[in-house]
């Protein structure tokens, strides 16, 4: 770790040279990390070194804590081409700002009219892998068509981490139907269109992580809970899915839209996934359903509506989805997307905190009962 500050110019680039190649001799590192956040100007001449020092050791090299100012002589140098640059994290205070989702993951917030941003749960380093990860997922769906919504900037809020989005006076799906219940079914339809038209975007083999590979890793984590016939019976079921490749967002709840000028946007996208959409459908189903029945006050404290509009919301949802009322197919449909659930559910009571021990216990007997039930009379899990 090498530390730049102050100026560096003709004038002093020597120096500052001598000065980094002692540091160096002193370390014994296989990366070379400078330091920019007290770097007030850097000349060609002092890019010039670090070109010298990047050819003298082989090394990988990074520069971080970067102003933007200074972020802009090395982006029109062509230095972020080869050698990776990161900005300064800016520092935003979430203050007096109302909270437009809050998830497993992390809490969303408007900053303003404008912007949003969403603040991390998890410790620094896994907080920035995140968000790196989401702005990737986010232009790949991007690139292929889906209204999403780019983080275009990292920012700090005490010891949290988030991303900043630009959504011009948009408001979410949901905030959209608790201020007016007498738009639920216009709002759900358009839900449902919205969600098709996800699920029907395909990717390139591989260009997305696999739905089958997340699901079938949550059933090693449940499997304490389930029996060996089971969970001998779900990873079947894994194994038969044909190969998938189209989008699978992962949590794709009403709080995750954004309505626009232009229509829906999606937003939340680390979670990003290619398989069937009776993964998504699996975890559309827990939020509104799976997580009320042993606690009927969860869709009010999530969502901000009632277990009836809850029930109304995933019924619809499905009724527009599959263009059915027909209740032999909704139904045949159900049992695959309940296995799908329950074993989100699980994972989610296994690696969170969902209440005390006692409700926990309650909601892994009840779901772990549902889930052995069901494997019983479902062949495939492809919808």
């Amino acid at each position: 770790m090498i530390h730049l500050s102050g100026r560096i110019d003709s004038e002093n680039a020597s120096m500052i040279e001598e000065e980094i190649v002692r540091a160096l001799e002193e370390q014994e590192g296989d990366k070379i990390i400078f330091d920019a956040s007290e770097l007030d100007y850097i000349s060609s001449a002092g890019l010039r070194i670090l070109m010298r020092i990047g050819k003298q050791t082989g090394k990988p090299m990074q520069v971080t804590g970067v102003s933007l100012e200074i972020y802009d002589i090395f982006e029109m140098t062509g230095f972020t081409e080869i050698m990776e640059v990161k900005k300064k994290i800016r520092e935003v205070s979430v203050e007096g700002c109302p909270v437009i989702g809050k998830g497993f993951f992390g809490t969303v917030y408007r900053l303003d009219n404008d912007t949003i941003v969403k603040l991390y749960n998890s410790p620094d380093s896994d907080s920035i892998r995140m968000i790196e990860n989401e702005r990737k997922m986010a232009r790949t769906a991007f690139i292929k068509g889906i209204p999403t919504a780019i983080s275009y900037d990292t920012v700090r809020c005490g010891n949290h981490y988030g991303s900043v989005f630009e959504l011009l006076e948009a408001k979410t799906m949901n905030e959209i139907l608790v201020a007016d219940l007498s738009r639920a079914d216009e709002l759900v339809r358009e839900y449902a269109e919205f969600v098709k038209l996800v699920h029907n975007t395909a990717m390139d083999a591989g260009a997305l992580p696999s739905a089958v590979d997340a699901y079938a890793g949550y059933l090693e984590t449940v499997r304490k809970y389930i029996s060996d016939e089971c969970y001998d019976r779900i990873k079947a079921l894994f194994e038969k899915m044909p190969e998938d490749h189209h989008v699978v967002h992962g949590d794709f709840h009403m709080k995750n839209i954004m309505l626009t000028k232009e229509g829906p946007m999606l937003i939340d996208m680390d979670t990003l996934n290619e398989g069937n959409p009776v993964f998504d459908l699996g975890s559309i189903y827990c939020v509104y359903r799976e997580f009320n029945r042993d606690n009927p006050e969860d869709s009010m404290e999530f969502f901000g509506i009632n277990d009836d509009m809850a029930c109304f919301v995933w019924e619809k949802l499905t009724e527009y989805y599959f263009a059915t009322s027909d209740k032999a197919v909704l139904s045949t449909a159900l049992d695959k997307i309940r296995i799908i659930s329950a074993i989100r559910f699980l994972f989610l009571l296994a690696t969170t905190d969902q209440g005390s021990e006692d409700e926990v216990k309650i909601m892994i007997r009840h779901t772990t009962a549902d889930l052995e039930e069901l494997v019983l009379r479902v062949h495939e899990l492809t919808l």
